[in-house]
């Protein structure tokens, strides 16, 4: 046969060849459309839900003095040359650094200008945490190399209990550190694109969300390292991210804190309290910090974080680094609110594990267009431990007379003046530069409590003193409905 004949006979096989590649070019750009455009509009009615759902929950009075009345105060006075300044819970004007080390509040100072700025915080909270899956999507994506892929991971990280809880936190309302969430998994994907520059940027954003995170981000300074074999920088990350941590524990909170020593010391007393405590409890009774951790709902705990990504974050255990020292500052505590998803204590952990178990997934190779679909589905599974569920109640007690009381008690209240509140309410009136927290009254020269506040631990105690306010001739009563009491101070020539 001829040249010729052969290049006629095979001229056909190589059109057909080109075609089919053309063909499936064309399908991977529309699947890589279709999956984008999924996201996006995934992401963007997941911000809508969430943030509706939290500023539903924090008009029902459901959003408490603690905490997020402490990040409205801490900004409303750093607008207003008082930096970071708070009340506490004892009647004191401290610095916010003596609690946790979370300058990143002051880049949120600005939105005290807008009235509705405990509003606005919450919504914002919502949209950065539900933007956090879309570096999951680009990381998913490329790895596994499937669009479809990515947007599994995606939606598996936005329905995952975890992530919902920081998105929209009923336990306390706003912390700075939710921002950490979102913003280490974008440092994550600029290392992985090696986007140094970027990468020093969002990391050192997250360093001012919490005193811990610096440590925690600094860890991925080591995945680089080994991963990409840049050494030096890898290490650089690490050793800033760990010098930055001890600073903020050994010297930040001890100086604006009077007394020296951590607010929270008390939570670590069985293995130590102090940091120099817990390292010689751990050569004197490494016992101590087994009894600590070992409790059935530590163990649930741990399975609600660990058992959605299916362990795959254990084939990239270099980038679950990241996760141990919140895992570890969590589980050594006695505090059960720190092994409880409701609660923000999660944002540092979340994104180590996502992100590990992308990694994960892309080494099994015989698997990687399954695993997303299993992950998903596990995450789904467990959804159903959602913060949205409480809507349905603050929906029905949004136009109710008891609701309806609180605005107008809250209403009665000056802006400027010194005020004791409840809890509860208290959450409505922290953007002024003191605010007390009934029962300490201190020089506060208005009162407003709700008698049914459920958060006081001592509930005989509290309905006492406010018995006692009521009883007392130094205030007068100026509303009072539905378990509602609003007292006024009288001019001290008329006590």
């Amino acid at each position: 046969m001829s040249d010729t004949a052969l290049s006629r006979q095979g001229a056909p096989r190589l059109e057909s060849t080109i075609a089919a590649l053309r063909k499936r070019m064309r399908m991977d750009v529309g699947e890589a459309a279709v999956a984008r455009r999924v996201v996006y509009a995934g992401v963007a009615a997941y911000a809508v839900v969430f943030a509706a759902g939290a500023v539903l929950h924090y008009s029902v009075f459901e959003m408490a003095r603690f905490d997020l009345g402490n990040m409205v105060q801490a900004t409303w006075n750093t607008l207003h040359g008082h930096f970071l300044e708070m009340t506490t819970l004892g009647g004191h004007q401290r610095s916010r650094l003596a609690f946790h080390v979370d300058p990143f509040l002051v880049l949120l100072a600005p939105l005290a200008w807008i009235r509705s700025s405990p509003q606005i915080l919450l919504a914002l909270q919502a949209l950065v945490v539900a933007s956090g899956a879309l570096p999951v999507f680009w990381l998913a994506r490329k790895h596994l190399d499937s669009p479809r892929a990515g947007a599994m991971f995606a939606f598996a990280y936005l329905l995952y209990p975890a992530t919902q809880f920081n998105a929209y936190t009923i336990g306390d309302g706003f912390h700075p550190v939710t921002f950490a969430l979102p913003l280490i998994l974008y440092a994550i994907w600029f290392l992985d694109e090696d986007r140094l520059v970027a990468f020093s940027v969002v990391a050192l954003l997250a360093f001012t969300t919490k005193e811990e995170l610096p440590l925690a981000v600094g860890c991925l300074g080591i995945w680089y390292a080994v991963r990409r074999g840049r050494r030096l920088f890898g290490f650089s990350v690490f050793a800033a991210g760990l010098v930055v941590t001890l600073f903020n524990f050994l010297w930040v909170i001890p100086h604006f804190l009077p007394s020296g020593a951590n607010a929270f010391a008390g939570r670590y007393a069985a293995v130590g309290g102090t940091p120099r405590g817990m390292v010689h409890k751990l050569f004197a009774d490494p016992g101590a910090f087994v009894h600590a951790v070992a409790s059935g709902h530590k163990a649930a705990y741990v399975l609600l974080l660990l058992l959605p990504f299916l362990g795959l974050w254990l084939l990239e255990p270099l980038l679950l680094l990241g996760a141990i020292p919140d895992l570890a500052i969590n589980l050594l505590s006695s505090n059960g609110n720190q092994t409880t998803l409701q609660f923000q204590y999660t944002a540092g952990i979340v994104p180590f594990i996502v992100a590990a178990s992308i990694f994960g997934a892309a080494r099994m190779k015989g698997r990687r267009l399954e695993l997303p679909l299993w992950v998903l589905t596990g995450c789904a599974a467990v959804a159903i431990f959602s913060p949205i569920y409480v809507g349905a109640g603050d929906v029905r007690a949004l136009g109710s007379p008891l609701v309806a009381a609180k605005q107008h008690a809250v209403s009665l209240i000056p802006d400027s003046t010194r005020v004791a509140a409840s809890n509860q309410l208290g959450g409505h009136l922290s953007a002024r530069r003191f605010i007390y927290t009934f029962p300490s009254v201190r020089q506060a020269r208005w009162i407003v409590v709700d008698v049914n506040d459920g958060t006081y631990g001592d509930a005989v105690g509290y309905k006492r003193a406010v018995r006692k306010y009521e009883a007392n001739k130094a205030w007068r009563v100026v509303f009072s409905s539905h378990g509602i009491a609003v007292l006024h101070k009288r001019p001290a020539n008329n006590s």
